[in-house]
């Protein structure tokens, strides 16, 4: 325990030499390669916990996703097929407009650290792509990000475009955005609302 424990410390200082050095040292003596990985998911869900209650900024989320994925490369040869993705896939983007990926690429790091597998369309993504990504991977969340209010109704149409492909019950759809609430997720049809990544990665761990 105290070895995971150490590699907590370690992701939330977000140093990836040490990182990589403690997998090696859990590999060399034994230790599974999937035991090793789950401690990382976990300390990846504090980054995420300490990032929603303002304990940390994203500076340091961004340096402790590096050190995760560090960790991630060096494992990935040991793990089984599937290596940490096994909470489901995600599928995310920008919606079609809108050009902003800060957000969108901080929820993707925190979301892939735990534990998720994602897709990441990139941004100005058109409703249609986002319905082949779905097809595709058989995603079971999609996530959509828009900065600009001008933006915020494509959202409604991936959703309606996910009714009308017969799609909408096998994936839950997460919202985010400075501009997005709660209230318009609700009025849109999506499942959830994340104001931020720390409270989008809870929120999706909720849904699946």
């Amino acid at each position: 325990m105290t070895q995971f424990a150490n590699m907590t410390e370690a992701i939330l200082a977000g140093d990836p030499d040490r990182v990589k050095q403690l997998a090696e040292e859990g590999i060399s003596r034994g230790d599974d390669a999937g035991a090793v990985m789950a401690a990382m998911i976990g300390a990846m869900d504090i980054v995420g916990e300490k990032m929603e209650a303002e304990e940390m900024f994203i500076p340091e989320v961004l340096m402790s996703a590096k050190a995760m994925s560090a960790g991630t490369e060096l494992l990935k040869p040991h793990l089984a097929e599937g290596g940490g993705g096994n909470k489901g896939t995600l599928v995310i983007g920008s919606v079609h407009g809108d050009l902003h990926d800060i957000g969108k690429n901080l929820v993707k790091m925190l979301m892939e650290g735990s534990g998720f597998s994602v897709v990441d369309l990139g941004t100005n993504v058109a409703p249609d792509a986002f319905l082949t990504a779905v097809k595709e991977h058989s995603a079971s969340l999609v996530g959509m990000s828009a900065l600009l209010t001008t933006t915020m109704p494509v959202m409604k149409e991936v959703v309606d475009a996910l009714k009308d492909a017969g799609l909408r019950d096998q994936v839950k759809v997460l919202v985010g955005g400075a501009p997005v609430t709660d209230e318009y997720a609700e009025q849109i049809g999506a499942d959830a609302y994340g104001a931020d990544a720390g409270s989008a990665v809870r929120i999706a761990k909720s849904l699946v």
